[in-house]
């Protein structure tokens, strides 16, 4: 054995060992950034808040918490936001696709949104109970006597109401339609 000591590993003098560390300190910095932009623009975080809300449409409206109001759910059923009515001035009558058979149904409609939706149907009102008329000639007296058709005559109408709306103002917004009336002759 010999009394010499085993020589001490040379270090790393060059550009690469200097470099290495900087690189690896670069990513992480820009890993970091990058997370933490998507967790604040993506609402995780505070800052985004969710999407972008575009104040030029209908907003929901929340319901106000506590009072001695009675409760009242939205028409969505959660309870969260407001529900707005609003029934129709005049009933719809309509020839049914059976001879000599009509309609006549008087509506009402709801939404969450605030009076920007109403103020659109009562403005667009015409062209509404032109599409409501349209949906209701397409039905047959045995299809809307049951719960089951009347059930899918209120999706339609709904859908044939929004279509309007979207078509005439960018938004829809009704969420539910009522009978307040239904005879079948």
């Amino acid at each position: 054995m010999s009394d010499t000591p085993a020589p001490a590993p040379k270090k790393k003098s060059g550009l690469v060992g200097k470099l290495i560390p900087v690189i690896g300190a670069l990513v992480l910095l820009g890993g970091g950034a990058a997370g933490g932009w998507y967790a604040t623009t993506s609402g995780l975080i505070g800052g985004g808040h969710g999407p972008k809300v575009d104040k030029n449409k209908p907003q929901l409206v929340e319901r106000a918490e506590g009072g001695d109001a009675p409760t009242q759910t939205d028409a969505d059923g959660d309870g969260h936001y407001e529900t707005i009515y609003f029934e129709m001035k005049r009933e719809f009558t309509a020839n049914l696709t059976d001879p000599n058979r009509y309609i006549q149904v008087g509506l009402g409609v709801a939404t969450n949104y605030d009076n920007r939706v109403i103020e659109a149907v009562e403005k667009n009102e015409p062209a509404i109970r032109s599409a409501i008329l349209g949906v209701l000639g397409e039905q047959t007296a045995d299809h809307v006597a049951t719960v089951k058709g009347k059930e899918e005559l209120q999706r339609r109408l709904r859908a044939g109401i929004n279509k309007t709306l979207q078509d005439k103002t960018g938004f829809g917004g009704i969420s539910h339609v009522y009978f307040t009336s239904f005879v079948i002759q």
